[in-house]
């Protein structure tokens, strides 16, 4: 499998009046094309942070972060998708402006864009919502709408911080399976970020486990599935189960 991303030695400190929080020591991992890879850790153990890192919002004081090869800021994100917990879309846009937004930006809003938007609508079931207002639809909806919204700008990876955590229990586990079979059919490259372990288990080829502040890598867990299951089917395998008790143990190591 071709490298897409990889850290070596990635380390970052926060700086204040009072001080310097190391808040990651030492990370190191590849992540391949076509890849889905879930990190998980205590609260505080620097998971957003670690996002930051990989977005090119925030610069490692230590160690690298290669993109295709390149350093991160030399390449630019503009190749970076990031997804946050809260859909932000514009209330005063329909959703098919709102999902247009970024190519209209960076002014390459083409008809051939309009075009493979119009079609993931369809595909996707909003295409009959496309001409609505995002209070006129459900918590799921709006996600799926941001998920369309960020794979407009053709993202070569796709950071995904909690981005279930505002729906409620039932819609969670829907949008999940949803978010994550549509990642898997565009073909995507993600990096998902999360406090659920049933998630991570769901939704993850590999899952990194942090340690407590300063975060350091405690394991990384390859999951095997049976071929061509959705997030919600494989919850109800065998696989599934022993897979989250292992990673209940690590975390439960890690208090």
């Amino acid at each position: 499998m071709e490298k897409l991303l990889e850290l070596t030695s990635v380390s970052y400190s926060y700086h204040s009046l009072k001080g310097e929080t190391l808040a990651l020591s030492n990370i190191n991992f590849t992540v391949h094309k076509g890849e889905f890879v879930a990190i998980v850790g205590p609260s505080g153990c620097g998971k957003t942070t670690l996002l930051s890192l990989l977005s090119g919002l925030l610069e490692p004081e230590h160690g690298s972060i290669l993109l295709y090869g390149q350093k991160l800021f030399e390449k630019g994100n503009g190749t970076i998708g990031y997804m946050l917990q809260h859909d932000h879309l514009f209330e005063w846009r329909t959703i098919e402006e709102n999902v247009l937004l970024g190519p209209e930006i960076q002014k390459r809003l083409t008809p051939r864009k309009r075009e493979a938007v119009s079609d993931m609508l369809k595909t996707y079931g909003l295409y009959k919502f496309k001409d609505a207002k995002p209070s006129q639809l459900s918590g799921g909806m709006r996600q799926r709408a941001a998920l369309i919204r960020t794979l407009a700008l053709e993202p070569e990876l796709l950071l995904l911080d909690e981005p279930f955590s505002a729906l409620d229990y039932q819609t969670r586990l829907t949008v999940g399976d949803d978010i994550g079979s549509i990642i898997k059919k565009e073909k995507k490259t993600a990096v998902l970020v999360t406090h659920d372990l049933s998630e991570a288990v769901s939704l993850g080829e590999r899952i990194i486990v942090l340690t407590k502040r300063p975060g350091t890598i405690q394991k990384i867990i390859p999951t095997v599935f049976p071929a061509n299951l959705s997030p919600l089917e494989r919850r109800n395998t065998p696989e599934f189960k022993d897979y989250f008790n292992q990673l209940w143990k690590e975390m439960s190591e890690n208090e």
